[in-house]
């Protein structure tokens, strides 16, 4: 299975949305050509930061098949395939197949916890189902279950089972990830985005960077630096990254992104509810990152 797609920097696309909480069809299409005029290199719809737990079946098809429309072959689309049961994911992964994806990308469960026999079998499972590669997605922080390198490991051995988004913060455990699979050529890809250099120096591929919904270019540079030898170059675009991370706090997840988005000029709407707006003195302090960041006036 041909995985050399899998690299470089995937901006998980928020989801814009109308009124009535349905998909905004000419919001994704702005979305998605403002994160292509960035650079970055592959889509990823319906995951953790584009609400997928807010959207119906049919939205989530919709939104798949109004990406895969917009992008027309220029980068990969990855579609999320999440949900908290096996059957559901399976449906989900099939989904994506039919619709023409590159990927799909699985989250641990959420609310329940299972074992690492349970989630291994859950992957393998859901892996078999399809032909698509599959990539499973570590947030701990969202779901209460933490990958181990030992079920990673394992994990590497079904076939298309093709990588890891990490988005634990711990180093220790990406490092593990990378030195127990890379004789296997299994991907790993940052999902801190603080961290994604550091995991490049580890031997990542690359990022699932939610900041690039805002800042693709300067993320994109993070990787294009230390792919071209230039270490200190990337370290500087990494820390010019951090302060539009570190204001996620400023509001409920994913809150930040879209906030941040409307400031810009580009329309996404609110968020789903029961999610809202960042407080007002919390979006001039957003306000004053995106102006000190050049992201606008």
């Amino acid at each position: 299975m041909n995985t050399d797609f899998i690299h470089g920097i995937v901006t998980p696309l928020i989801t814009p949305v109308d009124a009535r909480e349905r998909v905004d069809e000419t919001g994704l299409r702005n979305v998605i050509e403002h994160v292509l005029r960035g650079g970055v290199h592959g889509v990823f719809v319906a995951g953790s930061t584009g609400e997928f737990y807010g959207l119906d079946y049919d939205e989530k098809k919709r939104t798949a098949e109004i990406t895969l429309d917009q992008v027309k072959g220029r980068v990969p689309v990855y579609v999320g395939a999440s949900a908290i049961t096996t059957r559901e994911c399976i449906k989900l992964s099939k989904m994506a197949e039919s619709a023409g994806a590159q990927a799909v990308t699985i989250l641990t469960p959420m609310f329940i916890s299972p074992s690492e026999e349970e989630l291994y079998k859950h992957f393998r499972t859901i892996a078999e189902s399809t032909a698509l590669p599959v990539l499973v997605y570590n947030n701990p922080d969202r779901t209460g279950i933490n990958m181990s390198a030992n079920l990673v490991e394992r994990l590497a051995e079904i076939p298309n089972l093709v990588g890891v988004k990490d988005s634990s913060g711990d180093m220790t455990l990406t490092s593990q990830y990378l030195s127990r699979t890379r004789s296997k050529g299994f991907k790993i890809l940052a999902g801190r985005d603080t961290l994604i250099l550091a995991t490049l120096v580890y031997g990542g591929v690359g990022a699932v960077a939610a900041t690039s919904n805002m800042a693709p270019a300067l993320v994109v540079d993070i990787y294009n630096k230390f792919k071209a030898g230039d270490v200190s170059g990337a370290l500087e675009a990494q820390y010019k990254l951090a302060p539009l991370r570190i204001a996620f706090g400023l509001g409920s997840f994913p809150v930040v992104m879209k906030d941040a988005l409307n400031l810009m000029g580009i329309k996404v709407g609110a968020p789903i509810k029961p999610i809202g707006h960042c407080t007002p003195a919390n979006m001039a302090k957003l306000k004053e990152i995106l102006v000190n960041m050049g992201l606008i006036k």
